[in-house]
């Protein structure tokens, strides 16, 4: 356990936040040796749109031609270099273990691959051929790596995805999906002591645009509208020209959140001297409980039970890279990770003591699926 949890620390301490392309792909590196030194082949791939490299690991006679399983994960963050050194440094207090990405999803990562490697070394081979893929770009909607994932998902058996569980230990067999736009306003920029008449406020008809987004939310169809982040204007002495908003929309499925999403892309000016534009659309779909992960969710209860784990499942609210492959029909198994808490905050960290039921359950799940 020492070993393993000192192996977390030092990619804990490998800051990757997905802005940073060459800080992740120092990640990838560090992944791709710990890979090779297990005695496992890898292949990378350039990240497209600037963000990091993506890096799939398999078993040397691997043809990658029989549907086997995949492991899901994700070695970008989303907290910026320092926060290391300055906010959230590695440390150890009782039984949990903090640092930034620990939690999401480094450790959950490593202990996919350590519990695939004990069975390397023991020479236990597995009834599905097992593979994992590492991408750059999760916490930003996969947009560099989504393509890879899906040609992937469609060659797997099952998918099993190592965010982390969810703070009762639960593990992920329903999420939402999500959509993500970006809001532009054009006003007319003026003195706003000497000409405020002859200006136009992007930043008023912002200010309105909001109230009319967040109104759509609507908590009884699993609807969320949440403007996020917002930019406007040049000083406070000018009738601002420019403002934009960035919008995260969840929903339980597509055919639920397609009027939404027609209705902000549709959004119109108050001011008819003001210009709206909505660009934007879904980039991960829903998924809920089907037959198939409703039976793949069964058989890892069964193998928790045998290691002492009372394992239940959670339909969440946030989305990830099992979006992709569940909504293939793949059976997705999601939250596979330890147990923690604090994802994207300056106190993320993971209960040590959950490590290695956890892995133990990954590897059973390794050797039984067929």
């Amino acid at each position: 356990m020492t070993s393993l949890l000192d192996e977390i620390k030092s990619w804990v301490e490998t800051e990757s936040p997905t802005s940073n392309s060459a800080a992740v792909n120092r990640m990838m590196d560090l992944a791709q040796e710990t890979a090779r030194r297990a005695g496992l082949g890898h292949e990378r791939f350039a990240g497209t749109q600037g963000y990091g490299d993506h890096v799939l690991v398999f078993a040397p006679d691997d043809d990658r031609t029989r549907p086997g399983i995949l492991l899901l994960s994700h070695l970008d963050t989303v907290h910026p270099l320092g926060t290391l050194s300055h906010k959230l440094p590695y440390r150890i207090e009782g039984d949990q273990a903090f640092g930034p990405g620990i939690y999401d999803m480094k450790s959950g990562a490593l202990m996919a691959l350590a519990a695939w490697r004990e069975l390397i070394a023991e020479g236990s081979a597995t009834p599905l051929p097992i593979r994992q893929l590492f991408v750059s770009d999760e916490e930003i909607g996969s947009t560099s790596s989504r393509g890879l994932i899906e040609t992937l998902g469609r060659k797997a058996r099952y998918v099993l995805v190592t965010e982390p569980a969810r703070p009762g230990g639960e593990v992920v067999t329903g999420r939402k999906g999500t959509a993500r736009f970006s809001l532009h306003v054009a006003g007319r920029p003026a003195h706003s002591g000497t000409h405020h008449a002859q200006g136009r406020s992007a930043v008023k008809e912002l200010a309105r645009q909001i109230l009319d987004l967040e109104a759509l939310t609507d908590p009884a169809r699993g609807i969320t509208v949440n403007v996020g982040i917002i930019h406007g204007g040049t000083g406070a002495n000018v009738v601002p020209g420019e403002a934009t908003a960035e919008i995260d929309m969840r929903m339980p499925d597509n055919a639920t959140g397609m009027p939404v999403v027609e209705r902000i892309l549709a959004c119109q000016a108050h001011d008819p001297d003001v210009t709206v534009t909505v660009t934007g659309g879904i980039n991960r779909p829903g998924y809920s409980k089907d037959a198939g992960i409703s039976a793949l969710f069964n058989h890892a209860a069964h193998l928790a039970a045998e290691l002492g784990i009372d394992l239940r499942d959670v339909s969440s609210g946030g989305g990830s890279d099992g979006n992709f492959t569940a909504a293939l029909g793949v059976p997705t198994l999601d939250g596979l990770g330890p147990v923690g808490a604090g994802a994207h905050t300056l106190h993320e960290h993971i209960q040590i003591s959950s490590i290695q039921p956890r892995k133990q359950l990954l590897r059973r799940l390794l050797e039984t699926l067929r």
